[in-house]
């Protein structure tokens, strides 16, 4: 092999395992930085480095965790019509390539995260833990795999809370935060039983115990209670303003979630939450109304 055919190898090499970090799904991370508005920390300097480093490491541990569940899911992934195109499961990336860089960015992720905050570490440790257990078999267990993608994004918001040192975060913004990701969780298994239909069994094992009219329930179910839980929290929690001014945000909440609904149902969408939420405009446009009308009741009211 000559010289420049190795180096355009090395270069598709370096892509591939690039695209298998999934940098395109790092915006969950932000969820870290939910702490810093709602703690009122926004105007502080501190903390914002506190939380950038926070999310830079959550996103170092997600890309470990992404590689590694490419390295488990190898042979599924190519019953997949769309997961079969993925690095891994095309061949793209060698073997060693992607079990060095998961090595690498979970140890660098966990490892600065205890010399950050030891509680932070902690909780990228159990982060990582859990979506190692999803992978070696929590995944096709009925319920709790759902359980186990959700949690991800209430650990987030948790390290955020840890790196900032919150002083007051309500715990309503935690059960929130809970119903929202079981919400999108089941919203991707959604997806993938109406994507793979009669050979989503062979893909994973729980989604032939799963139904269509389950999923419709649970999503309901979770959607509501992510409402009325937000009203709750504008209404008693303890940092807000007296005059309840963060109510006001209420309806930007509630058309988000109808909004997500309408892409799920009518639509057929939801199995990739982060394409929904930075390419659908007038979901963008309401998430972004709904944080800088927070933003504003915390800070100028």
């Amino acid at each position: 092999m000559d010289q420049q055919s190795y180096a355009v190898r090395r270069a598709g090499i370096v892509g591939a395992l690039v695209e298998s970090m999934r940098p395109l799904h790092w915006g969950r991370n932000a969820f870290v930085l939910a702490a810093l508005l709602f703690d009122k920390k926004l105007d502080q300097l501190v903390p914002w480095l506190h939380a950038a480093a926070a999310f830079a490491l959550f996103c170092l541990a997600a890309s470990g965790v992404y590689l590694l569940n490419d390295l488990l899911d190898m042979e599924r992934d190519r019953q997949h019509p769309r997961k079969r195109h993925r690095p891994l499961a095309s061949g793209r990336l060698p073997v060693p390539v992607a079990a060095v860089g998961a090595a690498l960015c979970l140890g660098l992720g966990m490892g600065f995260g205890f010399l950050l905050r030891w509680e932070l570490g902690a909780i990228l440790l159990v982060y990582v833990a859990i979506n190692l257990a999803y992978s070696l078999g929590l995944k096709n267990i009925v319920v709790l795999d759902t359980f186990a993608i959700a949690s991800g994004y209430v650990l987030r918001v948790a390290a955020g809370a840890v790196a900032v040192q919150v002083e007051q975060f309500s715990p309503w913004l935690y059960v929130f935060t809970t119903l929202f990701a079981m919400l999108v969780s089941l919203a991707k298994r959604r997806h993938e039983l109406l994507l793979l239909a009669e050979n989503a069994g062979n893909h994973r094992g729980s989604l032939s115990s799963y139904s269509l009219a389950f999923f419709d329930h649970t999503i309901a179910i979770m959607a509501g209670g992510a409402i009325v839980v937000y009203a709750l929290y504008t209404f008693f929690a303890t940092n807000l303003p007296g005059n309840h001014a963060m109510m006001l945000t209420i309806p930007l909440a509630m058309f988000a979630f109808l909004r997500y609904l309408y892409l799920v149902y009518s639509l057929g969408k939801g199995g990739a939450p982060d394409d929904l939420f930075w390419t659908d405009r007038p979901l963008v446009i309401a998430v972004a109304l709904w944080g800088a009308v927070a933003a504003a009741v915390l800070y100028l009211v």
